[in-house]
């Protein structure tokens, strides 16, 4: 099989490694360990007779449950067959500016999707490693042309922030300006900065949601968008009708609504990250970037998919090799945040690998 482009391709590993899929740990997909959350399990079983019917296409109730949630109006909000999706559309419209900018290194699905568009795109470099801040300068040169931005906060891979300012600064400067947020539930409310709030004075700002990572059903392949209603009433004309299914949205808006699971989740974080953080620190030949996300970028003296692969053979245990990602190469992997077992798990194989090298 291909080496896979994206994280959680436990079908792939489980051939490497020559056992089951549910066998093996998965370290490579950013996906809170916590879930999902009961609520969104048992509004699933109670739901099942919805199969029987196609769902709403206008996604009113949903549209509403997550209006709610962020006090917007649900004409703003547009579910979607995870952000993946939305990722087409937005990508879509930034192929009709000049000049689109792309802090690199850069998620795969962002390449894929402006290039289905034949996007002029013009990578940004971010500094590796990070610096001593908490956050990322974000101030790509001013173009006479019409020009765009596709950034994700937190950044992925690295897990670092991008400057508030500087994102600010960037609704007057750009043409367009899409900031996917799939990570940012992870952290509190309070310590989020994000750009909901200021979807409605900004026509040229899009904001893209996950809910597949937080609530940990990437199975079920739902996100949200929140843009002016006039762009969202375009993306509806290309995109094909039910993109989301009935059992999806019942699963989310339950989880919306599961003030328990966010709380867990948010103590459960900052310990378990610093617990591995700390652990990775501790290995010789390893280096981990600091991370406000769920997953911790790490520079290694060894070859990551060599690594990889020895993890997966000799314990079963999956991590992100970064080849996807042009930038980094085969000297840096991705590691999700676990429960604190699993994370001392991966902590013990890695140095056990990493004492005893393989030789290519």
């Amino acid at each position: 099989m291909t080496t896979p482009r994206h994280g959680g391709n436990l079908a792939w590993a489980a051939e490497l490694a020559g056992c089951f899929p549910h066998d093996i740990l998965d370290f490579s997909a950013s996906i809170n360990p916590l879930g999902p959350p009961a609520a969104a399990i048992a509004a699933i079983h109670s739901s099942l007779d919805l199969l029987r019917a196609y769902p709403d296409p206008g996604y009113g109730h949903l549209r509403q449950s997550l209006a709610d949630f962020h006090q917007l109006s649900p004409e703003w909000i547009c579910p979607g067959n995870g952000v993946a999706e939305l990722l087409t559309w937005a990508a879509r419209d930034l192929a009709q500016l000049d000049q689109v900018y792309l802090p690199t290194p850069a998620f795969g699905d962002y390449w894929r999707s402006l290039e289905a568009f034949d996007a002029t795109v013009i990578p940004y470099p971010l500094p590796l490693p990070p610096g001593p801040g908490a956050t990322y300068p974000l101030n790509p040169p001013t173009s006479e042309v019409s020009s765009g931005i596709l950034v994700n906060n937190p950044h992925n891979p690295t897990g670092v922030l991008f400057d508030q300012v500087d994102l600010l600064d960037g609704l007057d400067r750009f043409d367009l300006v899409v900031v996917d947020e799939a990570f940012i539930d992870f952290l509190p409310p309070d310590q989020q900065p994000t750009l909901l709030p200021l979807v409605a004075e900004y026509p040229n700002l899009v904001v893209l949601r996950s809910l597949t990572k937080f609530y940990s059903v990437p199975g079920l392949r739902i996100g949200y968008a929140v843009a002016h209603p006039d762009r969202l009433r375009q993306w509806q004309r290309w995109r094909d009708p039910w993109p989301v299914n009935a059992l999806a949205v019942v699963a989310a808006e339950a989880a919306l609504q599961d003030t328990i699971f966010h709380t867990q989740s948010w103590r459960w974080l900052p310990q378990a990250r610093q617990q591995l953080y700390a652990g990775l620190k501790a290995i010789p030949g390893l280096t981990p970037y600091p991370s406000v996300a769920n997953y911790i970028l790490v520079q290694s003296a060894t070859d990551s998919t060599t690594l990889q692969r020895q993890l997966l053979r000799h314990h079963r245990l999956l991590i992100r090799d970064c080849a996807s990602f042009a930038e980094l190469g085969d000297r840096y992997f991705r590691v999700a945040v676990r429960i604190a077992e699993d994370n001392q798990l991966l902590l013990d194989a890695l140095e056990r690998c990493l004492s005893h090298p393989v030789v290519r």
